[in-house]
């Protein structure tokens, strides 16, 4: 059952959208850009009405005697078109989910070391390079805004910026802990450990989407250093900002200049402070949040990658691949993050249906 009064409210707002646009009223960027949202839901409103009438009209001919033909040929396509009606009417409930306005836009990823040491930064450093992968498929731009490496190889630290149409919507779902079960290159025994990394994906803040005042900010600079301590710049170009009111830190050594550091460094920060108050806003929203795929709840463990047995397994969806080597490779991540959003739609999907209004 579709909700009629929420299709009835966007049809009427686009439809004024439309005539304001067309007469030069309003504000015209911010007209265009809801109508640019609107614009397909609209659309597969237009399809979805034509379907029915269509439907209506074909009911009508195949009951009609008077042409034993026509009527049989009517019947007949009414029968295809039952058929493709559930699958408009999902299309156009899909597009009446409230979509989160960060989905559309590019995100921060942190991949970080957890427990398990040495092996800990490896998988981290196999994380990193698997997110790279997956998305250099998806056509997206990386930028490595911020990288510690091990001394035993892998990572303690990697941040990555990821650019492109959607990014954040694919990658969301990526945020917990992920554990992996395999035989350290260290193990002399053959011994299976259990090692984990957390990630986090973290929406790029827009300058119009939140406001950082200079006064509140607290900036160090310092000498850039690599593995081991050693310092690798013989000038202070390191940059660390520090967003006094929350105390959320954020730092930046990649690049020479302390410029572009600097402006790594409040990226990073923006962002931060973008989705602590983004989750800030939905815990109050939601009480069950936690409940709900895609949480973002770093502190929970999503999943495992179990080497030995080639398996991985994603626990909030109880979803189980026997093909680890090309997830890991990046090959196939999407066919767990496919799976994710699947998830994600079903469930939104179904309390739209528990709530028509």
């Amino acid at each position: 059952m579709l909700p009629t009064a929420q299709i009835d409210r966007i049809a009427a707002r686009f439809e004024d959208i439309e005539a304001q646009l067309a007469a030069g009223h309003g504000d015209m960027v911010k007209l265009s850009k809801e109508r640019a949202q609107l614009r397909p839901v609209a659309e597969a409103l237009t399809h979805y009405r034509a379907a029915e009438a269509e439907r209506a009209s074909l009911e009508l001919m195949a009951n009609d005697n008077s042409d034993a033909d026509m009527a049989a040929m009517a019947r007949e396509e009414l029968e295809a078109l039952k058929h493709r009606l559930p699958e408009i009417e999902r299309e156009l409930k899909l597009l009446l989910i409230p979509r989160d306005a960060a989905d559309e836009g590019s995100a921060i990823l942190e991949v970080r070391a957890g427990t398990g040491g040495a092996e800990a930064a490896l998988f981290a450093g196999d994380l990193l390079a698997m997110y790279r992968r997956y998305a250099s498929l998806q056509g997206w731009r990386v930028t490595v805004m911020s990288i510690s490496d091990s001394d035993l190889g892998g990572v303690k630290e990697g941040i990555l910026n990821v650019e492109g149409k959607g990014v954040f919507a694919k990658l969301k779902f990526e945020s917990g802990v992920h554990r992996v079960q395999r035989v350290p290159q260290t193990e002399t025994q053959g011994r299976i450990h259990t090692s984990a990394a957390t990630v986090a994906v973290l929406p790029e803040a827009e300058d119009v989407e939140i406001e950082v005042k200079e006064s509140d900010l607290r900036i160090d600079v310092y000498r850039a250093s690599g593995a081991g301590g050693q310092h690798v710049n013989k000038t202070e170009s390191a940059v660390r900002v520090t967003h006094i009111p929350t105390g959320v830190v954020a730092a930046s050594q990649e690049e020479k200049s302390q410029h572009k550091n600097k402006a790594i460094a409040m990226k990073m920060l923006k962002a931060r402070l973008y989705d602590a108050e983004r989750h800030r806003v939905d815990s109050a929203r939601a009480a069950d949040r936690k409940d709900q795929v895609g949480s973002g709840d770093r502190s929970e463990r999503i999943r495992t990658y179990n080497f030995p047995q080639g398996r991985l397994t994603d626990h909030r969806i109880n979803l189980t691949l026997y093909k680890l080597d090309k997830i890991v490779a990046g090959d196939e991540l999407g066919d767990v993050i496919d799976a994710l959003i699947a998830e994600d739609q079903a469930k939104k999907l179904a309390a739209l249906d528990g709530n028509p209004t």
